[in-house]
């Protein structure tokens, strides 16, 4: 028989199955054991597991290093309505998870879904700036040179719609998005393409919510973030911009006009209060608000030396941006556009350009500062963001907390901070602590609190049945994002806190689900597993040897304006690291029949994850046990006795964790009785959903 096991021989007698199913007091087992079936087959393919809105990323990055590209986007793409803007900016939980990190370092999946994006996403599509401005932002110009904000040319002239009655009728129900964020964008993209009718409202002047607002251009592309909401309203979605919930209009509004269900996406736009002394001094100002006015392109003295505070992603983008901040965006891209004409459009000649670009950047920041708490290992921000902005020059100060910002005449001068001692407590809790004596005083012009964010739910003044929860976010059902209100729901931010853009697209993706259940009902599709034989050999050649590398990137001498920083990989770049996927559908299945109890799988396992046991030192619960049974032909209470388990059999475990599928097992085997097959889950049927 066969078993997996995550975890080592743990010694001492085991723990029988039958004392086990019989509640006997548990003894320490020797292999704590699964049974595989479809399920743990499926887990197992933990990139995909690990990404909220579960993309197969093994598959598409396997396809990527067959050559397969356009079926590669094709299987990034499906269940990631933003999967441009991911290939830049995600989180990438996939490579966390990745298995290739036991042997050297996870598969670079999201430098690998840029690439396929570029050549197959929106932006492999030609730009024209003034067809993509008229259709996602509804500007026109002005005979002043002015541009003015109205409707989307393809959105109603009116922002209020007319009002459409009876809940569960055939007819599709409209349903009103708030907030053009990640979420909110993503929930009326799936309810588009399921046929509702989906009018997004959208505070700000631009459409993109933190897209658009709060990631650096260095990082996000503007154009790209345009092309990405050009793509979802050309599914039929209409979208109002500068209209406020609680401002130009409330949730009873929304119900009057017709709409039977609202999903708000509104986001956590305002930031974290710091108490200390000195916090209301001229040139101390919060993290969003600074990237906010840097995206938008208002100006903001910042003087030569600043302070941020924090030690999270929005940290190192406030750092990041304030070096570059001295540049002003219009004189950079006039630079670059003479220095392509002069040079050539290649990176390296740009030349005037950056000498341009370099004059405006000494009217900016010369120094900035990270104080966080956390030491350096322990920082939240992503490692490689980190890492890019020590490269550019930004000075981190680990286990430093501010104490107080200190000023002149109502001006900041400098910032105050003690040595930390500890960040939490023994049982996890945050609570601070700091080192007596330990002050010192770090000069700066400008101090930017980047301490987290958190929603402004003003907009629910006077609205009954939405329960806030004391984070002070809205409490909703995590799997439906339905509120306490029936016909409300909400996602992002807005319900669980400032996390990565991939958690809020999942947000969008589960609300959009929930919202067509309560409208019209309906249940999705069954699936089964299926398993299908591969060769032995079926890795591309050089697979285990070939070394992860990172995206290249723009030379730090250039990164001084809104160019992108991170370059991707060229195609063969692209191939090579694709290929390092070691495919963890592809499973070593053993035939027990044909099984000679050799032990030459064992003997030639390079990692050593196979193991012959006796089947008295595996512990599995009632599982393991009918499993026993049924493989021996003993009944429970046989089961129970160790001499006389192991005097019928011989089971094999095997470490999922330090496989690295290299067919060696199969190879070895003189009966054939393991295979490597891969195993898919496969959509056997869909029941009808009434009224579509």
């Amino acid at each position: 028989m066969i078993a997996q096991t995550r975890g080592g021989r743990q010694g001492g007698r085991p723990t029988t199955c039958a004392e086990e199913a019989a509640g006997g007091e548990p003894r320490r087992a020797a292999y704590q054991v699964e049974i595989p079936d479809a399920r743990y087959y499926q887990h197992l393919v933990k990139c995909q597991q690990a990404c909220p809105v579960h993309t197969a990323a093994g598959e598409y990055v396997q396809k990527l290093a067959a050559g397969a590209d356009e079926e590669a986007y094709a299987l990034a793409r499906e269940p990631n309505p933003l999967a441009s803007v991911c290939g830049r900016i995600c989180s990438a939980p996939c490579e966390v998870a990745c298995r290739r990190a036991v042997l050297d370092g996870p598969v670079t999946i999201r430098a690998l879904k840029r690439f396929l994006t570029e050549r197959w996403g929106v932006e492999s599509v030609p730009y024209n700036p003034a067809a993509v401005a008229a259709r996602v932002y509804g500007r026109r110009e002005t005979g002043d040179g002015r541009r003015e904000t109205e409707f989307p040319v393809s959105g109603p002239p009116s922002p209020v719609p007319q009002p459409v009655s009876g809940l569960r009728s055939p007819v599709p129900q409209p349903v009103a998005v708030i907030g053009a964020g990640p979420a909110g964008l993503a929930c009326a993209h799936d309810l588009a393409r399921s046929g509702f009718p989906v009018t997004v409202f959208e505070a700000q002047a631009v459409p993109g919510g933190m897209l658009a607002l709060g990631v650096p251009e260095y990082r996000l592309p503007r154009r790209l973030v345009e092309l990405e909401i050009a793509s979802i309203l050309g599914l039929g979605v209409t979208i109002h911009l500068d209209r406020r919930l609680g401002v130009d209009f409330s949730l009873a509004d929304v119900r009057r006009w017709g709409f039977r269900a609202v999903f708000l996406a509104c986001g956590a736009g305002r930031g974290r209060e710091l108490q200390m002394e000195g916090i209301d001094l001229d040139g101390v100002m919060k993290g969003i608000d600074f990237l906010l006015n840097a995206n938008i392109g208002y100006r903001v003295h910042l003087g030569r030396r600043v302070a941020v505070i924090g030690g999270g992603n929005m940290a190192v983008d406030v750092a990041r941006v304030a070096l570059r901040y001295g540049v002003d965006v219009e004189t950079y891209r006039t630079a670059i556009r003479m220095g392509e004409i002069q040079n050539g459009v290649g990176i390296e000649e740009r030349s005037v350009a950056v000498d341009v670009a370099r004059m405006a950047l000494r009217q900016g920041a010369r120094e900035v500062s990270m104080v966080c708490l956390e030491s350096r290992e322990q920082m939240p921000a992503q490692e490689w963001e980190i890492e890019r902005a020590v490269e550019e020059g930004v000075r981190l100060m680990p286990c430093r907390g501010p104490r107080r910002v200190l000023g002149e005449q109502g001006k900041v001068t400098g910032l105050e901070t003690l040595a930390v001692r500890s960040v939490f407590e023994a049982d996890g809790r945050f609570n601070p602590a700091f080192q007596p004596g330990s002050e010192e005083v770090l000069p700066a012009d400008t101090v930017i609190l980047a301490t987290g964010q958190q929603p402004d739910l003003s907009f629910l003044e006077g609205t009954e049945g939405i329960v806030v929860t004391s984070r002070g976010t809205i409490q909703v059902d995590p799997e439906t994002m339905a509120t306490t209100r029936p016909e409300v729901f909400a996602g992002g931010d807005v319900a669980f806190g400032p996390r990565p853009v991939i958690d809020a697209v999942a947000d969008g993706q589960r609300a959009a689900a929930g919202i067509a259940a309560y409208l019209r009902g309906g249940s999705r599709a069954q699936a089964q597993g299926r398993m299908t034989r591969v060769p032995a050999d079926f890795l591309p050649a050089g697979c285990h040897t070939t070394p992860r590398r990172r995206p290249r990137a723009l030379p730090l001498e250039r990164r001084i304006g809104v160019d992108e920083v991170e370059l991707g990989f060229d195609e063969a770049e692209a191939r090579e690291q694709a290929g390092r996927c070691l495919q963890c559908q592809v499973h070593a299945v053993f035939d027990s029949e044909k099984c000679l109890l050799c032990g030459g799988c064992a003997d030639v396992c390079p990692e050593g994850c196979l193991r012959l046991v006796r089947p008295s030192e595996l512990m599995g619960g009632a599982e393991l046990t009918t499993l026993l049974c049924a493989r021996f032909g003993l009944s429970p209470e046989q089961a129970a006795d160790p001499a006389l388990l192991d005097a019928v059999g011989t089971a094999i475990i095997k470490d999922e964790e330090r496989c690295t599928r290299c067919g060696f097992c199969v190879i070895r085997c003189p009966t054939g009785a393991i295979t490597l097959e891969r195993f898919a889950l496969v959509e056997e049927s869909r029941e009808p959903v009434p009224g579509s």
